[in-house]
C-alpha cells in the first residue's frame, strides 16, 4: 500500500497533467463511472495521506490504492486499469484501486492538519486525538488515518523504533515526553522517506521494518502480527520500552 510519501511523488509526477483534458476516460472500478471525467480539464492534483486526489472544476476524483494497488504512467501494464485517463497519445493508468468521486469542498472532507506530509500538520492535535484513546495499543494508533494521515506499516515498524517505544505500549501509560518524541518521529520518518523512496535507496534504511536484527544491540528482532491491526511487527524488547500499568517508566 503506497504511504503517504509516495503519493507526495506520485503527486508530483502527474503535474505535467494539471491544465490537460482527458480526451478518454475507462475503467471498471465499482461505483464510479469514468464517463464524469471524459473531455474534463484537471485544475490541480493534490494528496492526503494515502489518498491521491484528481481536481476538476467543481469535483474531485479519489484514487485509493489500497494493498494491492499499483499505477502506470504512459504504460497499459498487464492488467486491466481500474481507472485509466488518456491525454492524446499519453495515459495514466490506475489498477487495483478505489475510486471515489467527492462533490464537496475538499477542505470540507480532508483535515489537513492531519496529514504527516503536509506543512499543516499539527502535532498538538496529534497528541490530543491519541489522549482521547488511552486504551488502545500505540502500534494500532499509528495506523489510524484520522491521527496520522499517511502511516502505513513501515512508518509504524520505524517510529516505534527511532522512538524507543514497543508496539504493545498503552497510549494512555506513554509519558509525555515520549508521547512528543513519537509524534515528532513520525513527521521526521516520513520526510526521510520521501526523500529515500525519490533516491530509490528506501529499503537500505530501513532499521526495523522487514529486518532480522536490531541494529542497537545485534540481537535478533521480533516479529508477530500485534493490535486489532493484525499488521507485520518487527521490534527489539531490549532496546523497545513496554509502557502500560505494569511498567517500570521512562527509558
Amino acid at each position: 500500500m503506497p504511504e503517504g510519501p509516495s503519493i507526495i511523488i506520485l503527486k508530483e509526477k502527474l503535474q505535467p497533467f494539471i491544465g490537460r483534458k482527458i480526451t478518454v476516460a475507462k475503467g471498471y472500478a465499482k461505483g464510479f463511472d469514468p464517463a464524469l471525467i471524459n473531455h474534463q480539464t484537471i485544475t490541480d492534483i493534490k494528496g492526503w495521506g494515502k489518498h491521491l486526489l484528481i481536481c476538476f472544476h467543481d469535483f474531485a476524483v479519489r484514487i485509493h490504492m489500497g494493498l494491492f494497488g499499483s499505477y502506470k504512467i504512459n504504460d497499459h501494464g498487464k492488467r486491466n486499469a481500474s481507472l485509466q485517463m488518456q491525454f492524446g497519445d499519453e495515459e495514466v493508468n490506475f489498477s487495483i484501486s478505489n475510486v471515489k468521486l467527492i462533490e464537496e469542498p475538499l477542505d470540507e472532507v480532508y483535515d489537513w492538519s492531519a496529514d504527516l506530509m503536509n506543512p499543516k500538520f499539527n502535532a498538538k492535535k496529534a497528541k490530543e486525538k491519541l489522549l482521547k484513546k488511552p486504551k488502545t495499543l500505540i502500534c494500532d494508533q499509528l495506523l489510524n488515518q484520522d491521527i496520522f494521515a499517511g502511516s502505513g506499516n513501515i512508518v509504524k515498524n520505524e517510529v516505534l523504533f527511532r522512538s524507543r517505544v514497543h508496539p504493545e505500549s498503552v497510549v494512555g501509560h506513554i509519558p509525555t515526553r515520549k508521547m512528543n518524541q513519537l509524534i515528532k518521529e513520525a513527521v521526521n520518518f516520513c520526510h526521510d522517506f520521501y526523500t529515500w523512496r525519490k533516491a530509490g535507496e528506501l529499503s537500505k534504511h530501513l532499521e526495523a521494518y522487514e529486518q532480522e536484527m536490531c541494529p542497537r544491540n545485534h540481537i535478533p528482532l521480533n516479529k508477530a502480527d500485534l493490535g486489532k491491526t493484525k499488521r507485520h511487527t518487527y521490534f527489539c524488547n531490549k532496546c523497545q520500552v513496554l509502557y502500560r500499568a505494569s511498567s517500570d517508566g521512562d527509558d
